[in-house]
């Protein structure tokens, strides 16, 4: 008599092959995940570092929080909520702005990423900004 259908032998098999991709792969997906997600704070640290610029060049004197810059708050969120960035140090001629992780940023090893006035790049971690 001829068999049809899959024994359970196999169908386990199937299972652990599965579960084996899965408990490699997925770790490797959420470091993917998070370092893509730092192209935000990276966006936003330069877009403010250039408005800081832009104020300079206006008022001789870089802005010492966020909103003499036009925000409503001291600090702001990036577009997607991952980051919350702010100026951590001003003085006339120098600014510091950081942004740090929130949600599952937070957990990142670059929680924490800076940009000042000279436009030296640091954060909580090597390379961060690559």
């Amino acid at each position: 008599m001829k068999q049809r259908g899959i024994t359970l032998i196999e169908l386990m098999i199937v299972v652990a092959i599965i579960g084996i991709i899965a408990a490699i792969a997925y770790p490797s997906y959420t470091q993917y995940v998070q370092r893509s997600n730092r192209s935000e704070a990276m966006n936003e640290l330069v877009r403010l570092a250039n408005m800081q610029e832009q104020f300079f060049a206006d008022n001789r004197r870089y802005a010492v929080d966020l909103t003499e810059l036009g925000f409503p708050d001291v600090t702001t969120l990036t577009e997607n909520g991952l980051y919350q960035v702010q100026v951590t140090a001003a003085a006339a001629r120098n600014f510091t702005l950081t942004a740090t992780g929130l949600g599952v940023q937070a957990t990142d090893a670059c929680v924490t990423m800076n940009i000042d006035q000279t436009g030296a790049r640091t954060a909580s971690a090597q390379n961060c900004w690559r």
